[in-house]
């Protein structure tokens, strides 16, 4: 045998288990997810009624499908704006401001980041509680009659309540993301912009924030694209949903359909609409924030 053809097995055998493992666990279910949707299934029965583009039919008319997919892009908009101008504020402040005990923040800052998704819901759901909760009691502190607010309760509120939970949960590794982008950030260029008498918001507008552009990009599309596919546990945590489907998103109401009303078929076809608008929102978002790459040598 050749090296040349040793060297392409040797790859090969690399690349085929990854091949195949991407084949079973994304391609596969993608493709059964939308045979599915073309059937009027419960999810249980083996008899499945062939039905073609009916559940996408339904969808237009359907007004939840509606407002989750408002409250969806309402999510990845102010969760975008929160954790990226967060997250490149401690950023920022752990490395260029030389912050004592830095170390002991950056632990501070990521630990949500390890606690499970699960129980950040359940605490903030005690924060928000209109009897017991922090938030009620510490408001409480400055009215003369005690503050009842049922933060998840009310549908004005609920979407506005479920933000700071989202945000606190992310910052910590998008920030660890931008402090590693920014320590590699050679120290000679800020020494050369203090020479020329920079003001550290110019040092960070013409030296920081382009060097860092593609991890922030990233950081961006990693925000976008986890809480389109993801937002619906923090949400079935906190509201399920309610009140009155006001907190619905694409995933509670496709577990909602697929799971509580055994509406498969449907629930199938609103797995397939969140797969579009992700790829469009993406190859959106990537198309927006195109620049020319900066490079330092």
């Amino acid at each position: 045998m050749s090296a040349n053809m040793k060297r392409l097995m040797f790859i090969v055998s690399f690349i085929v288990p990854t091949f195949l493992l991407f084949c079973l666990f994304t391609v596969y279910p993608i493709l059964k997810g939308i045979y599915i949707s073309l059937f009027d299934w419960s999810g249980s029965s083996e008899h499945m009624d062939f039905i073609g583009l009916q559940n996408f039919r339904e969808m237009i008319s359907d007004p939840v499908i509606r407002t989750a997919i408002y409250n969806d892009y309402f999510l990845v908009f102010w969760k975008v704006i929160g954790i990226m101008l967060l997250a490149t504020l401690f950023a920022v402040a752990l490395t260029r401001f030389h912050m004592k005990k830095a170390a002991f923040f950056r632990v501070v800052f990521f630990f949500p980041n390890v606690i499970s998704v699960v129980v950040i819901g359940v605490l903030w759901r005690y924060v928000y509680n209109p009897n017991l909760g922090f938030l009620n009691s510490f408001l409480s502190l400055f009215t003369d009659e005690p503050v009842k607010t049922p933060w998840l309760g009310d549908e004005k509120l609920a979407m506005w309540s479920l933000l700071p939970p989202s945000i606190w949960a992310g910052i910590g590794f998008y920030m660890i993301l931008l402090i590693a982008a920014i320590l590699s950030i050679s120290d000679s260029l800020y020494e050369a912009a203090e020479i020329d008498g920079a003001t550290q918001w110019k040092q960070f507008w013409q030296i920081t924030l382009p060097l860092i552009w593609e991890q922030m990009k990233v950081s961006i599309l990693s925000i976008v694209m986890t809480t389109l596919n993801g937002s619906f546990i923090i949400v079935t945590i906190m509201t399920e949903g309610g009140p009155d489907n006001a907190t619905q998103v694409m995933g509670s109401y496709l577990y909602q359909m697929g799971f509580k009303q055994f509406h498969m078929g449907y629930a199938a076809a609103i797995g397939v609409l969140i797969l579009v608008l992700s790829l469009i929102t993406t190859a959106a978002l990537q198309r927006l924030m195109k620049r020319e790459v900066i490079e330092i040598s």
